[in-house]
């Protein structure tokens, strides 16, 4: 169990607290950060004035005289000169431009990882708070911090540095790593397995059954018991109100450094591969599997038992009834190459009018 349990639910970082850097923890208000020190932390090249002050980041239509902004896409360039911000990250240096600029190998992503710098959210209070229950034959890691109503059942592991706020359940047998963190409401279910660095947002399910059931003769259901599990590798994150289900036998897995949306329903026995998105609403049926790579854009539904390959991309809406080569990109339902998709919606849209034509001709052909 705990070791800090019987020492209540204290310590930790509150919202408003101010680290060694003199950032606060819980806000976007800070002590101001000189540029050529954001470019040196960034290891970005600065054109124009190092000694800006910038205090935080936002949108290149929102910022402020002392935010960072960036410019990733360059069909939104021209909003560049009517920007107030402090500073810009761009890819290539833009002439004439009056705001300074941090040159970046990668303007998005060093754009996310100054917002880390201006922003962190509050770490609850380690320790156990009074209303949580944690079985006697559980053990959790150092500093943890276990919320209020927060449930974790008997014979659990739980690594170091782990959060759980109030009213997780961690379900009897589970193993978990270090710094888990789990948002209100989020659910690991009995046996599963959940790697180190792993986030669960609000209300997600690990390990629920999957939906399996077997028709009797006279047109009812019997219940398909879900005997396996469900193994979040590493570095995974899994955004609210997804379910991600436990394996009628074997296994369902989600590999490394995925990251799955809000409202997927990933089903039993289905393999998610490294570095995989899964963008909202999607849907995989039982026994599908993803390469590494994959990208499913929102409202995809893939049927079951079928293989989508390393790289392969799938735009919004589609329908996957088929496997899909790697490197492909698809789209539509039934999904096809998207090139050609694209051709034929154009071609869609002009139907009626060559509905029309086409009767003209057949007119005109009759009276000939």
């Amino acid at each position: 169990m705990l070791a800090s349990a019987a020492t209540s639910y204290r310590g930790g970082e509150r919202a408003g607290d101010t680290d060694s850097e003199g950032v606060k923890s819980g806000n976007m208000q800070a002590v101001p950060i000189l540029l050529s020190e954001l470019a040196e932390r960034l290891g970005c090249r600065i054109v124009g004035d190092a000694a800006v002050p910038i205090s935080g980041v936002a949108g290149m239509e929102q910022a402020g005289s002392h935010q960072l902004t960036f410019l990733a896409n360059p069909k939104y360039a021209h909003k560049v000169k009517d920007t107030r911000a402090g500073a810009i990250l761009v890819a290539e240096p833009i002439p004439a431009l009056l705001i300074p600029q941090l040159i970046s190998t990668n303007p998005y992503l060093d754009f996310a990882r100054a917002l880390a710098l201006f922003y962190q959210p509050p770490r609850p209070k380690s320790g156990v708070h009074p209303t949580a229950s944690v079985a006697d034959s559980a053990r959790v890691g150092e500093n943890a911090s276990i919320g209020a109503f927060a449930v974790v059942g008997e014979n659990v592991v739980i690594g170091k540095n782990a959060v759980l706020h109030p009213h997780v359940v961690i379900y009897d047998g589970a193993h978990i790593g270090d710094d888990f963190l789990a948002h209100s409401h989020a659910v690991v279910r009995e046996f599963c397995r959940v790697g180190h660095r792993v986030t669960l947002q609000n209300s997600v399910v690990v390990g629920g059954d999957g939906f399996g059931f077997a028709k009797r003769a006279d047109g009812t259901h019997e219940k398909i018991v879900q005997s396996g599990v469900t193994i979040i590798e590493d570095d995974v994150e899994i955004q609210s109100l997804t379910s991600v289900d436990r394996a009628t036998v074997g296994e369902t897995r989600v590999r490394r450094g995925a990251k799955i949306d809000s409202l997927v329903q990933v089903g039993h026995a289905c393999v998610v591969g490294e570095d995989d998105i899964i963008c909202a609403q999607t849907g995989l049926a039982g026994s599908t599997i993803l390469g590494k790579g994959v990208l499913l854009a929102g409202q995809v539904g893939v049927s079951g038992h079928l293989t989508i390959h390393d790289g392969a991309i799938v735009y919004a809406q589609s329908g996957i009834g088929h496997d899909v080569p790697a490197g492909a990109a698809v789209s539509g339902s039934p999904a096809f190459d998207a090139r050609e998709w694209l051709r034929a919606i154009t071609a869609f849209q002009k139907l009626p009018e060559m509905l029309r034509k086409v009767r003209q001709l057949e007119k005109h052909s009759r009276h000939d």
